[in-house]
């Protein structure tokens, strides 16, 4: 959706098209929530903060400052939200529910390689995330998974675009580590890409 689309959608939105706001819904509620899902690894969870993450950006859809895309406010609004379920739940990846929300189609899990494999290597990349802090696991996420490109990642996070790239850098620097120092997750990666 344009810019100028999503000004008509939000205006007409904010005048009580309830199509409009479905529409809102229907554009960004898979991506919101592999993304929460990714971040946080718990289905029933990420399904509780997209919800009310809507719930809160509809309610409020009149404060809302054209200047910025939609999806960087509703995801905004996500990441309070998570940060505050943080406090309530420790996370908990559960590799075969995050794989399937997964927004690329270069899964481990293709066709041509066995499931054993796939799994071994989902339980790799997940202990690599787990090693990240909590900004570099999300700039891994939303630039890998959701294909957001360096600016709006730093218009989201509220961070120079150097400082993006420095944390992306970085992240997988500190995965590829965790992923080859350790023996078994090296095996496992060794089985993907062998």
């Amino acid at each position: 959706m344009t810019r100028s689309e999503e000004r008509r959608m939000i205006e007409r939105a904010i005048a009580g098209d309830r199509q409009a706001s479905e529409t809102f819904i229907r554009a960004h509620q898979a991506s919101l929530f592999a993304y929460m899902l990714r971040m946080c690894g718990r289905p029933e969870v990420a399904e509780d903060i997209v919800q009310d993450a809507f719930v809160r950006a509809l309610t409020n859809l009149h404060r809302f400052d054209f200047k910025f895309r939609f999806s960087t406010w509703l995801f905004t609004i996500a990441k309070r939200l998570y940060v505050n379920a943080c406090q309530k739940h420790k996370p908990h990846y559960d590799s075969d529910v995050v794989g399937a929300w997964e927004g690329s189609s270069n899964l481990p899990s293709a066709p041509t390689i066995n499931s054993e494999v796939a799994t071994n290597a989902k339980a790799a990349i997940d202990f690599a995330l787990e090693t990240l802090s909590e900004e570099q696991r999300e700039i891994i996420v939303l630039f890998h998974q959701l294909d957001w490109p360096i600016c709006q990642i730093a218009e989201y996070m509220d961070m120079p675009e150097g400082t993006v790239k420095s944390h992306l850098h970085r992240g997988r620097q500190r995965m590829r580590t965790a992923l080859t120092e350790h023996p078994q997750l090296r095996a496992h990666v060794e089985e993907v890409w062998s």
